[in-house]
């Protein structure tokens, strides 16, 4: 599925899908996680998600600052890139280690590989609990069949996907909202304009990972904006 620029969503559509994502992270299960929680970071670094690579290493921060009241929280960097290159880091404790991880990567053209994200999402819940998944990215290239069973199988873990969508391909949008809805998790639309929103979301996310609906409502109240919204829903 390619991304076309001519259909990137207007203003009020998109205010519309991102009330659409708060909606759904208020009614994700009511998790709180044993000791320090631990959340998948998963992107697209093909080449096209270069700039949004960028700024996501600027912004990332705010899932730990999210999470320092609840206990602290692990991250695990996965990407995919260039030819069948999918990779993970161990899990890093703090934004620092974070940001070493994701300066070290060059994005590299290639075909998305959400369904081998997905596939080690599985695996590693099966060997020690993950509270959520994020993903980042703005194409869909693989069979949606094969990943809306993965999510399913992740949505019996207890693992919710929250899916990021950066562009707006309606194909590609459609495919992220199967994904996020089997799972159990949301999906939210955004642009490299609104990185504000993005840090907001994450840092929501983050803290559900770490402490379920009381910890986003607390977020909500700190926060603002879109974060605030969430936790009304959460009300």
């Amino acid at each position: 599925m390619e991304r076309k620029d001519e259909n990137l969503p207007s203003e009020v559509s998109q205010r519309r899908a991102i009330d659409d994502f708060l909606r759904h992270v208020a009614a994700a299960p009511a998790v709180r996680a044993e000791g320090r929680g631990r959340l998948m970071f998963a992107l697209d670094a093909t080449a096209s998600r270069q700039p949004m690579w960028d700024r996501a290493c600027r912004i990332q921060g705010e899932m730990f600052k999210a999470t320092d009241a609840l206990g602290g929280l692990d991250v695990q960097l996965v990407f995919y890139r260039g030819f069948g290159e999918c990779r993970k880091s161990k899990w890093l404790g703090s934004a620092d280690q974070l940001v070493r991880a994701m300066t070290a990567v060059a994005c590299l053209g290639g075909q998305t590989q959400i369904g081998r994200v997905l596939g080690h999402a599985i695996a590693e819940t099966r060997h020690q609990r993950v509270n959520a998944l994020v993903f980042i990215g703005d194409a869909l290239e693989e069979g949606i069949d094969p990943l809306c069973d993965a999510a399913g199988q992740l949505g019996v873990l207890g693992v919710p996907v929250f899916m990021f969508h950066e562009g707006g391909h309606p194909l590609v949008a459609e495919g992220f909202r199967q994904i996020a809805r089997l799972s159990g998790g949301a999906y939210a639309p955004f642009d490299l304009g609104s990185a504000e929103q993005l840090k907001a979301l994450l840092g929501a996310v983050a803290a559900y990972a770490a402490g379920g609906r009381r910890a986003l409502a607390g977020y909500g109240q700190r926060s603002g904006g879109a974060a605030l919204l969430l936790a009304h829903q959460v009300k």
